[in-house]
């Protein structure tokens, strides 16, 4: 026994374990079907908790459905509004260029009304800052002066060291 276990001791433990996990897959697939055989039953023994299931499954899709055509509904309404308003602008714009007017200013004037007509509280517009140059005007990159200790030189010439 011992002779036999010493030369094949690894070969009967993996067997061991194979029958094992054979064993264990074989159990789970029969408890598996048997409740699939189970279900089955009481869906044929109560065809009206099965006809009561797909009704509100059926239900509750229809009010998803109503849902989405609603919200889109709202998205299209909200992109003809936003067309109208774009139109508005063009012919105001057009009308404006015609009288020999900037459109520009006619547009940004035009674009706060609604901006305040949209907003209820009475914001003020926010008037930008002076703000100062970040170098002073003498600055030229190409000159080399007034840019600190950075300076870029050409490398030499000569033929290239690699390859």
């Amino acid at each position: 026994v011992g002779s036999l276990l010493s030369s094949y001791g690894w070969y009967i433990l993996l067997a061991c374990v194979a029958i094992y996990l054979v064993v264990q897959k074989i159990s789970q697939n029969l408890r598996v079907r048997a409740s699939s055989q189970q279900a089955a039953a009481e869906a044929a023994i109560e065809p009206d908790v099965v006809v009561r299931r797909q009704e509100a499954l059926a239900a509750a899709r229809l009010r998803m459905q109503e849902e989405l055509n609603a919200q889109a509904e709202r998205y299209k309404e909200k992109q003809r509004q936003l067309e109208e308003e774009k139109r508005r602008q063009k012919i105001a714009m057009w009308e404006s260029m015609q009288e020999g007017k900037s459109y520009k200013g006619n547009l940004k004037l035009s674009q706060q009304e609604v901006e305040s007509g949209a907003s209820t509280s009475s914001a003020v517009p926010k008037s930008k800052p002076n703000k100062k140059p970040l170098r002073g005007g003498g600055y030229n990159p190409l000159s080399g002066e007034g840019g600190g200790t950075c300076s870029w030189r050409p490398g030499r010439r000569g033929p290239s060291a690699g390859g």
